[in-house]
């Protein structure tokens, strides 16, 4: 099956982590050119595209035809994963929401029991990652790999997990957020806290993306700081103190990266 789909680099970098054979169900799926990929590509044998407002699930659906493809990929309107009944799906992915969203749509497709069967989740949130990562930990889903990357001015982290022994789900959960991995004179809480925040895997496989991301945060944080301290306020006062603190964490964990990088 030849289709001519030229994917960004986020997508295909999330194509490159569903696991080739699973039945993909792509939630807010813009213009489906995810599923069509990976089912035109042979990766995956069916796919659902789930949309929530009428615009988009109509230009997806456009797209599966032009590819025709209507056999095999299932374009379906609704919001979250209310598009999806347990079992139809091995892997569901999401892209290109905030942190928060994605946790929301995770969350209501578990109480719904729509998560059932699934075995894999692919996630690029757009900000708020330890948000997910949170989630992912909290029921008993295991990040198994991070990938970063920039294109056109903008930095994206996506996340792979995967379901978690039940058994031994604390055990894995402590091995993938263990405090060693930040070699900082600090508590181990306040390392673990720093692990979900800038990526256990990421922080082991330093990058020029991966520094220039938090010396931005970094940055950023300065120039609210500036301004809070010359406002006279006395709590945005107190406020640009608290932040002072987070950015000398920054800079130790920064420093780590730099070092680990050479």
């Amino acid at each position: 099956m030849s289709v001519n789909v030229k994917l960004s680099e986020r997508l295909e970098t999330i194509a490159s982590l569903v696991t080739a054979g699973a039945r993909v169900a792509d939630i807010g799926s813009d213009h489906a050119l995810l599923p069509v990929y990976l089912v035109s590509t042979g990766k995956c044998p069916s796919a659902i595209a789930g949309e929530l407002n009428l615009g988009p699930f109509e230009a997806a659906s456009k797209q599966v035809r032009e590819a025709k493809l209507a056999q095999l990929i299932n374009v379906r309107r609704g919001n979250g994963m209310a598009v999806l009944t347990p079992g139809e799906a091995d892997t569901v992915t999401i892209a290109g929401m905030g942190g928060q969203l994605i946790a929301t749509i995770l969350e209501e497709g578990r109480v719904q029991g729509n998560l059932e069967g699934v075995k894999e989740l692919v996630l690029q949130p757009n900000v708020g990652e330890d948000t997910v990562r949170y989630w992912l930990s909290e029921h008993h889903w295991l990040l198994v790999e991070e990938r970063i990357l920039e294109e056109d001015g903008k930095i994206y982290e996506i996340l792979r997990a995967v379901r978690a022994d039940g058994t031994r789900a604390a055990e894995q959960l402590a091995q993938i957020y263990n405090p060693a991995l930040l070699p900082l004179a600090i508590g181990a809480d306040e390392a673990v806290g720093l692990l979900y925040r800038f990526g256990p895997w990421l922080i082991q496989q330093p990058s020029d993306v991966l520094v220039c991301k938090w010396e931005s945060e970094w940055r950023k944080l300065e120039r609210i700081c500036v301004q809070m301290e010359q406002s006279g306020n006395a709590d945005a006062v107190a406020k640009a103190v608290e932040f002072r603190n987070d950015m000398k964490r920054m800079e130790e964990v920064l420093a780590c990266l730099r070092k680990d990088k050479r």
